[in-house]
This record gives C-alpha cells, sequence and structure tokens, in this order.
C-alpha cells in the first residue's frame, strides 16, 4: 500500500506542476471522461469532519460527484471554489457532492478550510486505503455515479465545476 500512495504523491506532484505551468486554456479538461465498462463504485465507509460515518450506500438513489484531493495539491486548491460554487447550485437539485480527503487528519484540513472554505460533506480517508480502491493516477480525480451505484464519469486534474455543461451531465443521471 506504501507503494502506491508513494506512486500517487509523485504522479500529483508532476501533474501539479504540469497544470501549474500550462498558462493556456485547457477546454479538454473542462470534460468528462466517460468511464468504460461502468464498473460498480467500491464501497466506503468513512469519517467526516464532525466523525459522522458516511458510507456510499447512504447515496443511492442519487447522482454523486466524488472528489478525491488533498490540501498540499495545487490543482486540487484551484478547484475548490468552483466546486463550492457547483454544490450552491445542485444542493436542492438531488444530487451529492463529497470530497475525500487522502491521507491527511482532521487537523489539517480544519486549518486548509479557513483559507479554502469547503461547503460540502469532506471525508477522510487518512489511511489512503479508500484510495486505492479507486481508479486513481493523481490527484485531484473526480468521480460522477449514478443512482444506481456506477462510476459513468471521471475526471483526471482540476475543473470548472460551476460550469453548467458539467452539471448537466450529472445532471441527466438523476432519476426521473
Amino acid at each position: 500500500m506504501f507503494m502506491k500512495y508513494t506512486q500517487l504523491l509523485f504522479t500529483s506532484l508532476l501533474l501539479s506542476l504540469i497544470v501549474a505551468c500550462d498558462a493556456a486554456p485547457n477546454l479538454a479538461a473542462q470534460s468528462l471522461t466517460p468511464m468504460k465498462n461502468t464498473p460498480n463504485a467500491p464501497a466506503f465507509k468513512l469519517v467526516d469532519m464532525d466523525d459522522e460515518v458516511h458510507k456510499l450506500e447512504d447515496y443511492k438513489g442519487k447522482p454523486v460527484i466524488i472528489n478525491f484531493w488533498a490540501t498540499w495539491c495545487p490543482p486540487c486548491r484551484e478547484e475548490l471554489p468552483s466546486m463550492n460554487r457547483a454544490w450552491e447550485k445542485v444542493k436542492d437539485e438531488g444530487i451529492e457532492m463529497l470530497a475525500i480527503n487522502v491521507g491527511e487528519d482532521e487537523d489539517t484540513i480544519f486549518a486548509f478550510s479557513g483559507e479554502y472554505p469547503i461547503d460540502f460533506t469532506v471525508l477522510l480517508d487518512e489511511s489512503g486505503q479508500e484510495i486505492n480502491k479507486w481508479p486513481i493516477k493523481g490527484l485531484p480525480t473526480t468521480f460522477v455515479v449514478d443512482p444506481d451505484g456506477k462510476i459513468i464519469y471521471q475526471a483526471i486534474g482540476g475543473r470548472e465545476w460551476d460550469d453548467d455543461k458539467l452539471l448537466d451531465m450529472v445532471r441527466a443521471l438523476k432519476k426521473p
């Protein structure tokens, strides 16, 4: 597990440098990549900042945007304000949004949130065990899970999540 976490850290840092060095707008980054074969989302049981337990099955029946991130990740920091704006748009539409922090403790996240507020649910994967269950190559990585628990889309790297083009893709997954 340590090897995968180290590899993830290295890949994320490299991705952060690439993103930070790319000053030109990247329209392709504003898309979501459809998942092949729409695999089942790995089950999880994680606590939030108030020590309340959350399980993926708690969100069955709704589309869920699940973002894996860390406080040390520059693209994660860059996309958080747009995720908050997206949350304001969808929170009353039957869409859930979760931020799963990888490898950091509650105190680190609490201090970080003073500068970068997060208005939606933050879950803690302090050990890094949950991230190993998901097809993640770097941070941030976001998955869109449909109401039946299937991973429909992924987004590797930061996005402007308040873009209605992206949100409409998630909205289309809602059950009538």
